[in-house]
């Protein structure tokens, strides 16, 4: 797919922006072929990196204890929960459930077999199991809140999509968000199983990638 047909979807998009209160993201949602969904080893949860960020606020929380702890504090973690809070967390059902849906994950290696104990069923359920802290804290949630998922819907539904940034960033970037996400999938599919892609603002139409 290349970069002009990737920019004229993106700019059409963009056009149905109107004069919204708020700043609209931009997905990328792609339909599938010839995949058999109902199979647990085809169906998508692929964790990407956009190189240009989400130009959006994402919390990040940190599984941490001692010195990483203080660390992921300092670096602008959103709330940073010790082994002790772990068990705490997994009793609040409500609490959990609403970081589920909005926050990215992240937890020191020594903490991640106590994570998936007693907090794996609710996340891995949302695709968002923690990535284990390799290096420097503060990178490691830099790069969570430029993370986005691309995970499928269901067993049976060959669609899956996912954030690409918003209205507020260049054309440019996003279209390097969307090449991004894309290698990620042909990786996983091929492109005789992909079937169509579409860019789409939170309220506008979809617009397909020809």
């Amino acid at each position: 797919m290349d970069k002009k047909t990737i920019n004229e979807a993106i700019n059409k998009a963009l056009e149905s922006k109107g004069s919204r209160k708020f700043t609209q993201s931009l997905e990328v949602m792609v339909n599938f072929r010839g995949i058999d969904f109902t199979k647990a080893e085809n169906r998508l949860n692929l964790d990407i990196l956009l190189p240009k960020g989400k130009d959006k606020e994402q919390k990040v929380i940190v599984f941490a204890d001692g010195q990483m702890s203080f660390d992921a504090k300092s670096a602008g973690a959103a709330e940073v929960i010790d082994a002790a809070g772990i068990a705490k967390l997994a009793a609040d059902k409500g609490k959990l459930a609403i970081m589920s849906k909005s926050c990215e994950f992240i937890a020191q290696p020594s903490l991640m077999i106590a994570v998936g104990k007693s907090l794996g069923q609710v996340l891995g359920a949302r695709g968002r199991l923690p990535r284990p802290v390799v290096g420097n804290v503060k990178d490691a949630i830099a790069q969570a809140k430029n993370r986005v998922r691309l995970v499928s819907k269901g067993k049976y539904l060959p669609v899956a999509q996912c954030l690409i940034g918003s209205e507020a960033m260049a054309v440019s970037d996003l279209v390097e968000n969307f090449n991004a996400v894309y290698d990620k999938v042909q990786a996983k599919a091929t492109e005789p199983n992909i079937k169509s892609v579409y860019v789409k603002l939170t309220m506008g139409a979809p617009v397909k990638v020809a």
